[in-house]
């Protein structure tokens, strides 16, 4: 049997995906506390994700937004990572805040910030280590916050989309 590149790129985009998730689940966590949600997303849900950045881009007047957009719909498939917010309890004053209790609720804790930032360096080393093309969108993340993509409550949401093709969509992007 022969098994031509093209015909496997959604397998394998899929496949590097996931194994994107394990290295971000695996990740260093503060206080050894996992807060992290992850998943990937592909077919409608994907579509879904980029009409949703181009809703947020026009009602905000960002242009990035609808940009980023058109490069989801080139990927394949986009992994998303994002929290839980959880009080550390270490009144460590990060966020701004002297103390845990004194942080709003909507004000995120610096260190779930942390962790979700080590989570997508460990992801996108897996990705690199593949070869994919990649790219952390802040854009593709708060709209799949705004779709709950990673559940209700989850915020922090980053978004890295996935593409096997002879150039990246990601970059000269115009």
């Amino acid at each position: 049997m022969v098994y031509d590149e093209r015909d496997i790129r959604k397998a394998q985009a899929l496949d590097i995906a996931q194994k994107m998730l394990v290295a971000a689940r695996t990740a260093p966590k503060g206080k050894g506390v996992d807060v992290v949600e992850c998943a990937v997303v592909d077919g409608d849900d994907l579509e879904a994700l980029a009409c949703t950045m181009e809703a947020v881009g026009e009602e905000r007047g960002f242009a990035f937004f609808l940009r980023d957009a058109n490069c989801v719909r080139k990927s394949l498939c986009v992994a998303l990572v994002g929290t839980r917010t959880k009080l550390q309890g270490l009144n460590c004053g990060y966020c701004g805040f002297p103390t845990c209790s004194e942080k709003p609720q909507e004000t995120p804790c610096e260190v779930n910030a942390v962790d979700v930032g080590i989570a997508l360096g460990a992801a996108v080393s897996r990705a690199q280590a593949f070869g994919v093309d990649t790219r952390i969108m802040f854009s593709a993340g708060l709209a799949a916050q705004q779709l709950s993509l990673l559940g209700e409550g989850v915020g922090q949401v980053y978004a890295i989309p996935v593409s096997i093709s002879s150039k990246s969509p990601f970059f000269d992007r115009g």
